[in-house]
């Protein structure tokens, strides 16, 4: 099963770099592990899921305002949130080579579930069943290692300037609540919301992009009355189901609901629960959501000495708001949605590979060929419905290269749904019918080219 599981990454894999979606970092040098870049590819997909994100939980609600936080910011936000003194994990050190191993990751590998174990707990196991390094050396007992990358801010280098690459983009949102509340008066309850980068010094990036150094995340922060919270976190545990099952299309036998317990929980969190996925490499969290409680606002307050709390002009109260975090990765998701998609089946008697991504996230939505590349007729009326469509639709495409089972075979990988034909009868009959393609059963129809713009449009939702 692990081997059908690590060829299955492989293929994926392959064909991510091969289709143009995601490419290893710095790969004329020999890559840089955990980082990942986005071909054109990968952009769109990318694009989709953050745009379809941004439209259910900022642009269709009249209770979210949108933020984007600078990555640097003055290091006691983070001795605040505890990041200084606690975002780290467990680490033990090969005696022999000096490397790094993340001691969770090696209880994993041989069959031990780490979770709830304290430090002493996982040297104990790692003594007991002789674990050893991947280089087959004795480790180090397990000690914490702080995951953020420290920098220094300005021309000198002392503890006044250090700051951080932020390790989440939760503060960012913290920090500027006050703001929010002075520029816009919202009421409670509200959220902010922010698209942005996040950076953790992972001692052992994996899986693709699943644990990655550089990562891309979707937060939110919700404000609500204490009182409030455990009717909200239902609704947000909710609507992080329906993005997933009806904005990106994932199989819902594949995601579980998982209640996290006290021990596996944040510092800041009094109760969380994760949505995982069935990703090839087994089941894993995709989503988080956590009841903060007051816990960053008070922090915030009595590090920087600002007022944090919120009053309520009907109740005339002040108070602390608290405060729930639906929290996505970009990363995961867009591996989610590939790994989900990703199908092998027969098609005309012949193997063939292609991504079944749901209309609404698919890269490129509509592919226009003409049937041969040297005949102008089909060229000149292929282009004029190739710009039709793209006036119209995000993600159309011109494609005449090659034969077209070569060109289906290319769309296919890439996952789009509609491959629109321009032959001899639409430029020589006077309906001016094309042929369109359905990328998941091969079955072809004709339209006429007055209704393709609404077909199409109905087809993608």
């Amino acid at each position: 099963m692990k081997k059908e599981r690590n060829e299955l990454m492989e293929e994926i894999v392959s064909l991510s770099k091969r289709r143009g979606f995601i490419y290893q970092g710095s790969e004329i040098y020999g890559g840089l592990a955990g980082t990942w870049d986005y071909g054109p590819y990968g952009v769109a997909l990318k694009n989709n899921i953050t745009s379809l994100w941004w439209k259910r939980f900022v642009d269709d609600r009249d209770d979210m305002y949108g933020v984007d936080a600078a990555i640097l910011m003055h290091q006691n936000v983070w001795k605040a949130s505890g990041h200084v003194g606690g975002f780290a994990d467990p680490l033990v050190t090969d005696v022999k080579t000096n490397k790094r191993y993340r001691a969770d990751h090696l209880l994993e590998e041989m069959g031990v579930d780490p979770k709830g174990m304290t430090l002493d707990k996982m040297t104990e196991v790692i003594r007991e069943k002789k674990i050893k390094s991947p280089e087959g050396n004795d480790v180090s007992d397990v000690r914490q290692f702080n995951m953020m990358f420290k920098t220094h801010v300005g021309a000198l280098e002392d503890d006044a300037s250090i700051s951080y690459l932020r390790p989440e983009t939760a503060q960012g949102l913290f920090v500027n609540f006050k703001n929010i509340i002075d520029t816009f008066h919202p009421k409670l309850p509200f959220g902010l919301a922010q698209i942005g980068k996040a950076f953790r010094n992972e001692i052992a990036p994996r899986d693709f992009i699943f644990r990655v150094r550089e990562l891309e995340q979707m937060e939110i922060e919700y404000f609500v009355r204490p009182t409030d919270w455990k009717g909200t976190f239902e609704h947000f545990l909710a609507q992080q189901k329906e993005f997933l099952t009806k904005d990106l299309g994932l199989n819902t036998s594949k995601i579980h609901v998982v209640d996290i317990p006290e021990a596996d929980r944040a510092h800041y969190s009094k109760h969380s629960v994760d949505h995982e996925f069935d990703f090839p490499f087994g089941q894993k969290e995709l989503l988080g959501l956590a009841y903060r409680t007051d816990f960053d606002l008070k922090q915030h307050t009595e590090h920087s000495g600002t007022d944090l709390s919120y009053y309520d002009e009907e109740t005339k109260e002040r108070f602390i708001p608290h405060c729930i975090e639906p929290t996505f990765g970009v990363g995961r998701l867009m591996l989610a949605v590939i790994s989900d998609a990703y199908t092998v089946d027969e098609l005309g008697g012949e193997k063939r590979t292609y991504l079944k991504f749901a209309p609404s996230v698919a890269p490129v939505k509509v592919a226009v060929f003409p049937l041969l590349k040297n005949k102008p007729q089909l060229i000149d009326k292929a282009q004029e419905v190739f710009k039709m469509l793209r006036k119209e639709i995000k993600g159309v495409v011109f494609d005449d290269n090659g034969n077209i089972g070569k060109r289906y075979r290319r769309q296919d990988e890439i996952g789009t749904p509609f491959c629109v034909t321009i032959d001899f009868d639409t430029v020589e009959k006077p309906e001016a019918e094309v042929t369109i393609r359905h990328r998941d059963t091969g079955e072809q129809e004709r339209v006429k080219i007055s209704d393709l713009l609404t077909y199409i449009k109905t087809k993608i939702g």
